[in-house]
């Protein structure tokens, strides 16, 4: 009798709702079938709590562990990493699009000084540096911003067309440089400038390249696509009365890894993970498929043993990425879905949209959060990694709960048991995104050391670079060095990520007391730009 009156009430609130529906417009047929597939589609005065019993809570939980986690643990994430290897060799060899040399073939010694103009040319930010480089011998910093601008890239500055936008970064660089006496140089003296470019471009020289579209909403390379970038700025710092000369040109990523190579010679990676992800990494010439070099001048070959590789790490790890049913949906809905297959799992640009379409699973199948999904969720990308991470950073329950309800409010208020789950399924997806970071870099660390093996054992007796090579094998202690929103803030990612990597190098069976360590660099575009620079000095 009883299961009779329940499937009676469940009726009964099924018809109530249809009609507060059908007064809202729809048939009834459509209201009935809306409410019995998606109870979460009534209108917030109609929400109530709704128990569901499809399953439980800590059944969806232990699932998405497994689901999330299973792939990684053991074995799984050495095979992972050789998997990944592999692409990594294929990419260096022969893809386009990835795995890019760039002119930067010296490393800092750490002794090079003198005062650098330095640029970085981010999505929002454009800033404008004078940059002192002391040595490492100096007294006190080795490297410090004696002054620093920022400029807001907004919404009516992308727009700006060709040389528009160009001609506005010269009037910002002319306001930096004209508070210190800079500006006004003579041709024939201009002012050497390095700058950190955070868009696509053919690099063709140390000091230029071919530009390309920038994506983002820009619209500076419109009538542009193919010019040399050096020249482009150049030429617009001219017509503001200023004269410069950008000497050299690097990526992020390439930038993070010169700055903290600066500071600490044993730096061989730059780590960016924050809304992207990406890696560059200094490897032996010989390692690159030589089509990649374009045509570079015999002369920089001469000197050439090794060489700053910007990965494009994000492009990698299609058949091979541990791939669940929240991916899947994730990719569903995506415009480029094979574009960069990595960087889905990982960054911090989707790990929050992973976790939202998780928990708009739970909430559906397990009753949790009173059954209903936060109107704010129904929409892609509205759980941002931010949120999750200060969910996170609370030990206190309570100070959590309000986070969430803040930022996505409910007819249902969550409680502390909600965001305990919430939590556990935000945690177990970070875990998945440092154990494929981990991997990435131990992957392109072991690929350097045989790299380095091979090139030592190919270089005839005479050659000057043994010793170069013979001191990147002796290198024990091999630095990474990172920045990026979710690397630096992320609760708990660092130390994860940390841990794998430490797991992957004692499976390795590789010479005792060879370690990777992590190391933040801070200011690492601007400090990047103005090291480069100096390289070149």
């Amino acid at each position: 009798m009883r299961p009779l009156i329940s499937a009676m009430t469940s009726l009964r609130e099924v018809l109530v709702a249809a009609l507060k529906s059908l007064l809202r417009g729809k048939s009834v047929l459509q209201a009935i079938l809306a409410f019995w597939v998606n109870p979460s589609s009534i209108t917030a005065q109609d929400a109530k709590p709704k128990r569901c019993t499809a399953r439980s809570l800590p059944d969806f939980l232990k699932e998405a562990e497994s689901l999330l986690l299973g792939p990684v643990d053991g074995d799984g994430l050495k095979e992972f990493s050789a998997k990944l290897k592999h692409q990594f060799r294929i990419g260096l060899r022969s893809n386009p699009a990835c795995m890019l040399p760039s002119y930067n073939h010296q490393l800092p010694s750490g002794h090079e000084r003198g005062e650098f103009l330095a640029l970085d040319v981010g999505g929002s930010t454009l800033r404008v540096a004078l940059v002192e480089l002391r040595g490492q011998g100096a007294k006190g910093q080795a490297s410090r911003i004696i002054r620093l601008d920022s400029f807001k890239i907004d919404s009516e500055v992308k727009r700006l067309r060709g040389t528009a936008f160009f001609d506005w970064m010269a009037e910002r660089i002319l306001e930096t440089t004209s508070k210190g006496g800079k500006q006004g140089r003579a041709p024939e003296d201009p002012l050497l400038m390095g700058m950190a470019w955070s868009f696509p471009i053919d690099q063709t020289s140390s000091k230029g390249g071919k530009l390309s579209g920038m994506g983002k909403g820009f619209l500076a390379a419109e009538g542009l696509v193919g010019d040399d970038l050096g020249g482009i700025i150049e030429e617009a710092c001219r017509r503001k009365g200023l004269f410069v000369e950008l000497s050299a040109i690097v990526n992020d990523s390439s930038a993070t890894l010169l700055s903290e190579a600066y500071l600490t010679r044993s730096t061989r990676f730059g780590l960016i993970l924050g809304t992207g992800v990406n890696i560059a990494a200094h490897l032996p010439v010989p390692t690159i498929g030589q089509a990649k070099y374009g045509e570079r001048p015999e002369a920089w070959h001469a000197k050439a043993s090794h060489v700053i590789v910007n990965t494009e790490l994000g492009m990698f790890g299609k058949g091979v990425l541990p791939l669940t049913r929240w991916d899947h949906l994730l990719l569903e809905s995506h415009a480029r879905p094979d574009f960069q297959p990595l960087e889905h799992l990982v960054s911090g640009y989707y790990v929050g949209e992973v976790c939202r379409i998780a928990l708009v699973e739970a909430i559906k199948s397990t009753g949790v959060f009173g059954g209903v999904v936060p109107p704010s969720l129904t929409s892609t990308y509205s759980l941002d990694t931010e949120t999750l991470s200060l969910i996170e950073a609370h030990d206190d329950l309570d100070a959590a709960r309000k986070i969430f309800a803040s930022r996505h409010p409910s007819p249902v208020e969550p409680t502390s048991t909600d965001i305990a789950a919430l939590r556990t399924l935000s945690s177990h997806i970070a875990r998945r995104s440092a154990s494929i970071v981990a991997a990435s870099i131990f992957a392109l660390w072991e690929l350097k050391m045989e790299a380095e093996a091979d090139l030592l054992n190919t270089l005839p007796a005479e050659s000057p670079f043994i010793a170069e090579t013979q001191a990147e094998i002796n290198i024990a202690q091999t630095t990474v060095a990172y920045n990026g929103s979710v690397i630096e803030h992320y609760p708990g990612y660092l130390a994860i990520t940390k841990k794998y990597i430490d797991d992957l190098v004692s499976w390795s069976g590789r010479n005792k007391g060879e370690s990777i360590e992590l190391i933040a660099a801070r200011e690492s575009s601007i400090l990047g730009a103005a090291v480069a620079l100096a390289c070149l000095e």
